[in-house]
Parts: C-alpha cells; structure tokens; sequence
C-alpha cells in the first residue's frame, strides 16, 4: 500500500500512476470537495506548460485528457512563432475539473479516498512503515508521496488580514513537521486575483479573445479537436490605476513586512508589477471565466494582496471594469516547502527510503509542473516497492526531465517556473512531438496500453512514408520555403491525412537543419549526460576534485557526470578528476 497525502494534481498523477502499475492507494485529501481544485487560473497548459501537459500524456498521465474533458476554450500560444516555442493552453471548467478527477479517483476500485490530516510519518530505521493522522489513526505503509501543495503551515494574507488558512479558505494542514526528518523547510509565497461578478462587467470595452477550434487537443488519445464555448476579454491597466496602487503601496502586505515568504519572479502582483515596472504605463488582463454555470470572472494579470477596498479602486479604473463587484478577493498565501536539493531524481528524499516528494511542496508553482512531479513520484514508488532500478528522465529527454533535473541539482531560490528558455534542446522537445519522443518509453513503463503504442507507430509510418513522397515528387524544396505551407503544395496524388500527421511533416522539412544541427548537439553531449557516476562514499578523497566540490557533491549525491557538472561550485577540473577516477575504478555505467 502506497500513501498519497494531497490530493492536489501531483497527488493525482502520483496515485493513478501507482495503480496503473498494479499497486493499491490510500489517498488524503484535508477536504474531499478540494480534490482536483484550480485554485488560483482556472487554466491548463500555456507556454512551456503545455509541453509539460503532453508529456505527461504521453507517458500515459491523466491531466491532458482531464483538462480536455473540462475544456471551455482551447488556443495555440505563439502561433506565429516557430514550433520550439509554441504550446497549448486550455481554459477549464473549474468545477466540472474538480467533479471528473473525484469521480476518476473514487471509482478506482485500488485507491481509497479519506479526508483527514495526516500529522505523523513512521519509521523503522530509515525506512517509511506507516502515517498517522490528527485522529490517531494509523495506517501501514509501504512508501509515501508528500504531495502537500500549498497548505503546510500555510497563511491567507489579504491588505492587514492574516490568518492560518489554505487556498480558498480552506484549512491549512499544521500537524506534519518535515523539519524533524531533517528536511530544510523554506517559506514561500504565491498569489492569486480578485473574482468579479459578469454581470457588472462591460464586455464591449474590451478586446474579445476568442477560441480555436482546429487545434489538436492535449491528450494523443482525443480525436476531436477541444471545445471552444466561450470567449474571454482583454482590457489594460492605466496610469489612474497604477497612481491608486502606488499610493497605498504602505498598506501593502508586500511592502509592509506581513509577508515574508519569497514569491514567483516571473509572476509578479500587480502592486509589484507598478513598482518593478514603474516606466510601463499599462499592463494587460485577461478576463476569464471560471465556467459554465457560473458568472464569476477570473482576472489574470491582477494577482494581489492589497486590502479589498484598493483592490476595487484600482479595478473600477480599468476599461469595462468600471462597475465591478469583486465576489472574491485576491490574496497572497505563504507556506511551507523543501529544498528540492535533499531529492533524488526518482523525487525520493535522501536517507529516508520509501518518501517521496511532488509538486508545490518541493519549490515549483503552477498545476502542471506539480503533476508532472507526481506521475514521476508515483512511477519510482512502485519501483522502489519492487526493488526495480530508479526510473527519472534526462532533462535531453522531455521538460518533465529539465523540471526535475533544475530542482534537485541547483535547487531554487523562488518558486520555480517551466519556461521554453530553461531547455537547450526546446527545438527537439516540442509539444507536437511529445509522443513520439516518451510514449515508448511510457508503454515499457506499464502506463502506456499496446493500442495506443500502435496508433503513435502507424503515425510515424504515415510522416515517413508521406515524407518519401514529396522527395520523389521533389516537392521538398518548395515545402522548405517560409512562405509555403503543406495544404499549398499541389498534386492530386497526396493522400488524404490527419492533421498531425501533416503538421509534422512539415515542422520535419521546414526546420530539418535546425533540428539536425540541434540533434547533432544532444548527441555529442549525451555520453557525458548519461554517464553515471561512479560509487563513492566520500567524494573528498577523489584526487583533484575541490573541496566545494566534493562537499557538493556528497551532499546532492547526482547520479551522472551531466547532473554533476550543472551543480554550482562543481568546475570542469573537477569533472575531468572524477572520470579519472571513474576509469581507475572500472569505468561508469550508463543510466538510461
């Protein structure tokens, strides 16, 4: 039996991955009516996300086809940019998101779903046997996945309001204490905006943003593309609301010392955005809505913890938001997390086996880079239960693999953001192809069924195949032009295929050098990457390796030569002693 605390969307993956591979799971949630929720946008994907959400699809996770079963409106972001950089984003249904994954969890006749605080983990050496709750309950296990979100000794801040509380106004869990494992707890903090009512907006002042209905939907499995049922708005902040924010920055939480928690760089409130970006002299917002059956509006881009009353004020100077009622305030919230750094690459803390770690609880922010976590947290579980070998992913492979690798080897200072930049190789890890480059290795795994293997092999059948043809009919060169697409390419003969199909023969022609020269990059730092370490108790007697280094190194324990070279203070010297120490001891393995 393997234990899930959260049920947030690493908990999800991390428990439907445990039962895919044929283990059972008791999982806790503090309230079962938060499971699945969409605290903060009401969004899946987005840039550098939505390759996250496909490779989790592709390794056979769950939230691509849940975010498209709870589509409301789907888009291609940078559309008009190159393939490296473009990604799918879907606006959901907040509520219907949060009904599928309870019903998808509690109809698994393998995972029992309890509401309850989990206050205690339990030992028997440095091994995990059970967990016990604030009851006194006490359930033996055989591995726990912390997957905690943001409620640990979390803190609801809104203007002078302070109070212990989770997302939403939930309960904040404040029993577990982690720091008694040894673990380094940080204090962070994120954000979310103020809701408004639709029916005191003005939608005919804002720019409409409407959906797409001929983009392929998140999950390899859906046929039809996602539904587009709504529209959402753009409108701008001005000068008036920036003066109205500037001027009451003394009754900011953020400015006042309330908050001492390190928040998301790349996501800043809009009272920092007026400081830190005071020569812009407006900035965008997107309204949204939180679904089908509700009149509440979700405003991304006015993320902040003023009090109410400046929350309205500088809301009702925006175009269409003049008559707005806010039905629920923005907040920031501080909570608990790990240093990433004290991980492994299978997300197992280090010395305590059987524990693992996902999500927010270990630095990241945002639902996709949490259950990308968890299906890695709930794969190697199950491994470390049947003595198989640690499963994780080189960041060359997949952003699943960049994520985890930037977390456990130089851990992070903020809450830490998936973007395109964070990858050299974002050319060769694009959204499109994320089944071809992890749906095999998914299906070796166990989560991926034999059918779905089949449909990505007569696929790439189909790519290849129409690719032959164009060279015989030497349409190539004309498909290379940036001017012409596939669907100008004459000739009666081309066969009627799918639109993936076609989409990647063209990304294949149009961009081959760049991906050749890329490629041929990846190649020549792939024996480097996968080069495993060799065994070492103490790396402080590795002949020529600094003293940093080797303190580095023992305490973040990397597995291969690539891992080691990213950790700051480990240098190129360092690594050229280690490979003469490795060849001295037999030579290194290669890791997967």
């Amino acid at each position: 039996m393997i234990a899930v605390i959260g049920a947030g969307h690493a908990g999800i993956e991390a428990a439907m991955a445990v039962v895919k591979l044929g283990r059972s799971v008791l999982m806790f949630a503090l309230n079962l009516d938060s499971v699945g929720n969409l605290p903060c946008n009401p969004s899946i994907g987005g840039v550098a996300k939505g390759q996250l959400v496909r490779e989790i699809d592709a390794l056979g996770g769950q939230m691509g086809k849940i975010a498209d079963a709870c589509c409301i409106q789907f888009r291609m972001l940078n559309r008009g940019k190159g393939p490296a950089v473009r990604s799918p984003r879907a606006q959901a249904d907040r509520a219907a998101y949060s009904r599928y994954v309870k019903k998808l969890l509690e109809d698994h006749p393998n995972i029992r779903l309890l509401q309850c605080e989990i206050a205690q983990i339990e030992f028997d050496g440095d091994k995990v046997i059970a967990i016990s709750d604030v009851l006194g309950t006490r359930y033996p296990v055989s591995a726990a996945i912390l997957a905690t979100g943001t409620y640990l000794n979390s803190r609801v801040i809104t203007g002078s309001a302070a109070r212990p509380a989770g997302p939403d106004g939930l309960l904040a869990a404040n029993s577990l204490n982690l720091s008694a494992l040894g673990l380094p707890i940080r204090r962070f903090k994120t954000g979310t905006s103020p809701r408004v009512h639709a029916d005191t907006v003005d939608f005919t002042q804002m720019e409409p943003q409407e959906g797409e209905t001929d983009t392929p939907p998140f999950s390899f499995d859906q046929a039809l593309p996602p539904v587009s049922a709504v529209k959402c708005h753009l409108t701008w902040t001005n000068e008036q609301t920036h003066d109205i924010l500037r001027q009451n920055l003394s009754r900011s939480p953020l400015y006042d010392g309330t908050i001492e928690g390190v928040g998301p760089r790349y996501c800043p409130s809009i009272e920092d955005k007026v400081v830190r970006f005071s020569d812009k002299p407006r900035h965008p917002l997107f309204i949204e809505p939180l679904g089908l059956d509700t009149k509440e509006l979700y405003l991304q881009g006015f993320s902040s913890s003023m009090p109410v009353d400046v929350q309205l004020m500088a809301l009702r100077t925006v175009k269409g938001l003049e008559n707005a009622e806010i039905t629920r305030p923005g907040y920031a919230i501080e909570y608990d997390c790990i240093d990433p750094t004290r991980l492994t690459p299978a997300l197992m803390v280090r010395g305590v086996n059987g524990l693992f770690a996902a999500g927010q609880l270990c630095g990241s922010s945002g639902y996709e880079e949490a259950a990308a976590q968890g299906l890695v947290a709930g794969i190697n579980a199950v491994r470390y239960i049947n003595g198989d070998p640690p499963f994780f992913l080189p960041r060359s492979s997949s952003y699943i693999g960049t994520l985890i690798d930037d977390l456990v080897t130089r851990g992070t200072e903020e809450p830490y953001r998936m973007m395109t930049s964070r990858s050299e190789y974002r050319l060769l890890l694009r959204h499109d192809n994320a089944d071809e480059r992890l749906m095999p290795l998914g299906h070796e795994l166990g989560l991926v069924e034999n059918e779905r293997l089949e449909r990505l092999n007569i696929k790439l059948e189909q790519i290849d195949r129409e690719i032959k043809r164009l060279e015989r009919a030497r349409l190539i060169e004309k498909l290379r032009r940036p001017e012409v697409s596939y669907a100008d390419l004459p000739g009666p003969e081309r066969p009627n295929l799918p639109q993936t199909v076609r989409e990647q023969v063209e990304i294949r022609v149009k961009y081959e050098g760049y991906i050749r020269r890329q490629q041929s990059m990846l190649n020549n730092m792939s024996k480097m990457e996968n080069l495993r370490l060799p065994e070492c108790a103490d790396y402080k007697v590795v002949a020529g390796v600094s003293y940093e280094a080797a303190e580095k190194l023992n305490a973040l324990r990397p597995v291969t030569f690539g891992q080691a070279g990213r950790i700051p203070g480990v240098s190129p010297a360092d690594i050229t002693a280690l490979m003469i120490y490795s060849k001295a001891n037999n030579g290194g393995s290669y890791a997967r």
